[in-house]
């Protein structure tokens, strides 16, 4: 079995690479293809997964590549990490937004479509070459914003899946506060990427027994905090909200806190600066406890699951994935990309049925799902027209005044990625 990782050299690479070699037994994989154009970052990560699959006695092979068209030919899966523009570019989507006393984040509202216009057209070429060399190949997307690129690669008709580490960070804090194995959590996880809300929490299955009242209860207030949100919000709602949901349900206090300390792209480059320098260590074999820190936890353990349950069924036999809606959620286009649970096997992912969704989420995600369905024209098109709509239909946005500036920013900050400008 053949993988291939394009953005093999980001830093998140190690913690994937801890997954292959100790989840060996579910996918095994024979050769593994780091490909990144910076050549210095990929040699010294390339060097660090050598490192560690000798260190977990894994006899897969590892090499690194520049070349996409060598680094796909052949692949049984492409897993997607992309970042264009790096974290100089994430430092901007966080920041310009401000401005107008909107969210700056670089999945969510400006900044979010900023990412989404430099990104999508990088995806597309890439996934066209990932065509050609192997039709058959699965391609996996770990990019955000994560609904807007997996919604763009199904709408080329490439055999794609997208992937988030929310649910199955909160499958993990679940077992903690409940003392289970995280494999007896099932969640009733449902909503858009990064706009997602946990309706239930079930042991051993999708008809097992119900325990998000007992965890709201016993534990409502650590949930709570974990979110930045008041128990009290979570006790009204009787669901938990993703984190994401903050950025919406506490809009403007986001904001100020924003105002007052450094980007999260600023502690992240430096996290990153630091990363790199103890990779460079020949004696380092494992991932180093500063990876937690990064962001992205249980990627790996995510990654191989899909993986595995695309390529040889093996993995868990539900998973949370991006896919088409095809009626799953009968208020959003079938077409529209949702983040739900889902049988995955061999020939994809298959939802499993949602219960009727309550109007204060369901309005929200129709609204989101309008949202990315013009970010998407404009990220194929282009046109500051398409960008201005895109921008005023956003919930955290709306006014047009705001919708004018920010468009302005979004093309002056990303002229040189944007093709049409």
């Amino acid at each position: 079995m053949k993988l291939t990782v394009v953005g093999g050299g980001s830093t998140y690479t190690p913690e994937l690479i801890d997954g292959f070699a100790r989840l060996r037994d579910t996918l095994p994989i024979d050769e593994l293809v780091l490909m990144d154009p910076a050549t210095d970052r990929l040699e010294l990560i390339g060097a660090l997964a050598r490192r560690i699959f000798t260190r977990q006695a894994h006899n897969g092979t590892i090499t690194t590549t520049t070349d996409l068209d060598a680094a796909v030919e052949g692949a049984d899966a492409v897993l997607l990490q992309l970042r264009v523009g790096g974290q100089a570019a994430r430092e901007q989507d966080e920041t310009w937004p401000l401005d107008c006393g909107c969210v700056g984040q670089e999945t969510t509202g400006a900044g979010g479509l900023a990412k989404a216009l430099r990104t999508v057209p990088v995806v597309l070429g890439i996934a066209d070459r990932v065509r050609r060399a192997n039709p058959t190949a699965w391609i996996i997307d770990f990019t955000n914003p994560v609904g807007i690129v997996t919604r763009a690669l199904l709408q080329e008709g490439h055999r794609a899946v997208g992937l988030c580490n929310v649910a199955i960070g909160f499958q993990r804090r679940f077992a903690t506060l409940l003392d289970l194995p995280a494999s007896r959590i099932h969640l009733d996880h449902v909503g858009l990427n990064h706009l997602t809300w946990e309706t239930g929490v079930r042991l051993d299955g999708p008809e097992g027994e119900n325990v998000l009242p007992r965890l709201l209860t016993d534990h409502g207030d650590r949930i709570a905090a974990d979110l930045h949100l008041p128990a009290t919000l979570l006790d009204g709602l009787g669901v938990v909200p993703s984190y994401y949901l903050r950025y919406y349900y506490a809009h403007d206090e986001v904001v100020r806190e924003l105002r007052t300390k450094p980007s999260r792209a600023a502690e992240v480059a430096e996290m990153e600066r630091q990363l790199l320098s103890l990779y460079a260590d020949p004696a380092l074999d494992e991932k180093p406890a500063l990876l937690a820190k990064r962001g992205g936890a249980y990627y790996s353990e995510a990654a191989v699951d899909l993986a595995a349950a695309l390529l040889n069924g093996a993995g868990s036999p539900y998973q949370v994935v991006n896919t088409h809606n095809n009626g799953t959620l009968p208020f959003l286009p079938d077409d529209a990309v949702i983040e739900v649970q889902a049988a995955v096997g061999e020939k994809g992912p298959k939802p499993l049925p949602v219960a009727p969704v309550d109007p204060l989420y369901a309005g929200l995600m129709a609204q989101v799902t309008a949202y990315e369905d013009l970010a998407l024209r404009a990220a194929l098109h282009g046109g500051r027209d398409r960008v201005f709509k895109a921008l005023l239909s956003h919930p955290l946005i709306g006014q047009y005044e705001y919708a004018e500036t920010l468009t302005d920013q979004l093309i002056a900050h990303n002229r040189e990625h944007l093709a049409w400008a």
